[in-house]
C-alpha cells in the first residue's frame, strides 16, 4: 500500500514584465502569509539571457499554491496583470528528424 505524501504544487506565472527576476518572483510569492516556496524561476532566452515573460513557482503543498492563485492571479505587477495557474505537465516534443 502506498503512503500518500504531501505533494508539491507547481504554478505557472505568465505575463511577467521582462525586467522581473527570479529573486523578485521568489520574494513576491514567498511573501504570502504561511507559504513555503520550494522553488522559483523566471525562464530566459538561451541566446540573449532576456526574460521570456513567464516563470514557475513551486509550493510545498497544493493548499499553499491554491492560496497563491487566489492572491496573485490578475494582480498588477510592474504594470502587467500576471496570470497564475497550476502548471500543466510539459508535453514531450517530437523530433522532426525522420
Amino acid at each position: 500500500m502506498e503512503e500518500k505524501q504531501a505533494e508539491q504544487a507547481k504554478l505557472f506565472i505568465g505575463n511577467l514584465a521582462f525586467t522581473t527576476t527570479t529573486d523578485q518572483l521568489r520574494e513576491m510569492f514567498a511573501g504570502l502569509e504561511g507559504s513555503e516556496v520550494v522553488d522559483a524561476v523566471v525562464l530566459t532566452d538561451k541566446m540573449t539571457g532576456r526574460s521570456r515573460g513567464f516563470g514557475f513557482v513551486t509550493y510545498a503543498t497544493t493548499e499553499m499554491a491554491q492560496k497563491a492563485i487566489e492572491a496573485f492571479n490578475g494582480k498588477d505587477v510592474d504594470g502587467r496583470a500576471i496570470r497564475v495557474d497550476f502548471a500543466r505537465p510539459s508535453e514531450k516534443r517530437e523530433n522532426s528528424h525522420a
